[in-house]
């Protein structure tokens, strides 16, 4: 969505949009993600009455679910887990009513140079605590363990903190970087290493360095305080429940309202989400926010939650600097447009998959480190990862059957939708069993320009206007444009945005 410039009296309506006498809530929502689902629900449990505005036909971002035609399972056909950290996504899930489940014990692998191996489990984003741990070995080779292990001696000043590529490589050597720590960052966050900030994508990595002058040390100390066992959780009937879930509760909420409704000039006012509302005008109206919409609507509440990119250059002429005299002196950030990612799940008659001969998937190197075998950036084989989903498909379709998604797009290059084709042939490839005549069903979901990379500059910009943000009176900002990728930094994020109004 593109954004148009603020409009510029109070009732301004562009020509050929009816006009419509502005509705007054407590609080407007903009975008209809988990960010703004968890934003609104937290205001309504303030007692307050929200309208939530997303632009889509459809909200919950990139969380969504789907079925096979042949197959009456629902599965995630976008994010499919959430980072253990913290505790904010499982108190949410159990305040909703959903059981948080555990992948099954085993382990993810790496694919580099046409060549599977189980990833070290003992790491953060793929950078290994032990350099000469025997599975390291076995994935960078002698050679690159003995630079590798160099990180114990070298002096804390030999290392470059610029972004994650050039810190790993500073450290640990160029075969940790391009086939352990490659596959994973950029197969979580869909861009280059040599682009990613590493406070925001390692937090606490830096000061544990600080403190060790030992990145691998570093990686060790923070795998010792992490929760015991896997490092992500699901939910029973996947992580698209959580969507749900939070959108009836909100529904719900809205009947409540409609029941005994506050009413003012403009009749009764009731929380509710609404979608297809692209927001094209953001003012101050008095000590209110007005919000206006391509198709004429008009919201004005003392408090406004925006949750997407796109609508923040709205905001700037609004937002204070810190020590700054008046409004308007600090920029929207800029992003950079994320990657066009393809999602390709395959239902296949594949009993040779039973035994989980790759563990829960694989994370392909990018190119450089061998991936021209495949184009698949990922692989996860999601019958294997999640017993919940294996136990539903097992019960309609019989033994033998598995699901397996694999993941298409990295940032900066065009991606071409898979074929179910070609995706059998990549899992072939990376599962090492023929699976090319073994597809019963497909789907296909596309997410067109996700997360920007979360770069140095862009951190920094962010930052900036979060700091002005925080100083404009009844505004505040979430999502993970600023809390970051994954569902654990978002839902704690809006969280304590909101508590802030």
């Amino acid at each position: 969505m593109t954004p148009l410039p603020p409009l510029g009296a109070p009732d301004d309506v562009p020509s050929g949009r009816p006009a419509r006498p502005p509705e007054h809530v407590d609080a407007v929502v903009v975008g209809g993600g988990i960010g703004g689902l968890v934003a609104a629900r937290t205001l309504v449990h303030r007692g307050l009455q929200v309208v939530l505005l997303e632009a889509s036909d459809r909200v919950g971002g990139p969380v969504r679910g789907g079925a096979f035609g042949s197959l009456p399972v629902r599965l995630d056909l976008g994010a499919e887990s959430f980072a253990a950290r913290g505790t904010a996504v499982t108190d949410l899930a159990e305040e909703l009513g959903l059981d948080v489940v555990s992948p099954a014990p085993l382990s993810a692998w790496g694919y580099a140079a046409g060549h599977a191996f189980p990833l070290p489990k003992a790491g953060v984003l793929g950078i290994p605590s032990v350099p000469w741990a025997p599975d390291v070995r076995r994935a960078i080779g002698r050679p690159g363990v003995a630079r590798a292990a160099l990180d114990r001696v070298l002096p804390r000043f030999v290392a470059d903190t610029t972004d994650l590529g050039t810190l790993v490589r500073s450290r640990l050597g160029r075969r940790v970087a391009d086939r352990l720590v490659a596959p994973v960052a950029t197969g979580v966050h869909s861009a280059p290493l040599d682009r990613l900030d590493v406070a925001a994508v390692a937090p606490g990595l830096l000061d544990a360095f600080a403190r060790t002058a030992s990145l691998s040390r570093a990686v060790g100390e923070l795998r010792a305080a992490a929760p015991a066992g896997s490092a992500v959780r699901g939910i029973d009937g996947g992580i698209h429940a959580i969507v749900e879930a939070l959108t009836g509760e909100i529904a719900a909420s809205a009947e409540e309202f409609a029941d005994s409704p506050r009413t003012d000039a403009t009749g009764p006012i009731h929380a509710a989400v609404r979608v297809g509302q692209q927001v094209d005008g953001v003012e101050r109206v008095g000590a209110d926010w007005q919000v206006t919409t391509t198709v004429g609507d008009t919201v004005r509440a003392p408090r406004l939650v925006v949750t997407t990119p796109q609508v923040a250059p709205l905001l700037a002429p609004w937002v204070t600097a810190p020590g700054a005299v008046g409004p308007g002196s600090v920029p929207a950030p800029t992003p950079e447009a994320g990657a066009d990612i393809w999602l390709a799940t395959l239902l296949l008659d594949a009993p040779e998959l039973d035994d989980a001969p790759r563990g829960s998937g694989l994370l392909v190197a990018p190119d450089g480190a061998g991936a021209d075998e495949v184009r698949a950036k990922a692989l996860t084989h999601a019958t294997a990862k999640w017993p919940w989903l294996a136990d539903r498909v097992r019960a309609v379709a019989g033994p033998g059957v598995h699901v397996v998604r694999l993941s298409y797009g990295r940032i900066g290059t065009a991606t071409e939708p898979p074929s179910a084709d070609e995706a059998a042939r990549d899992a072939s490839a990376l599962l090492g069993v023929d699976l090319t005549d073994r597809v019963r069903d497909h789907l296909l979901q596309r997410w067109a320009g996700s997360l920007p990379p979360p770069t140095p500059d862009y951190r920094a910009q962010v930052g900036a206007f979060t700091a002005a943000v925080g100083h404009t009176p009844g505004l505040a900002v979430t999502g993970g444009w600023v809390a970051g990728t994954g569902l654990a930094a978002i839902v704690a994020h809006a969280q304590a945005a909101v508590a802030a109004l």
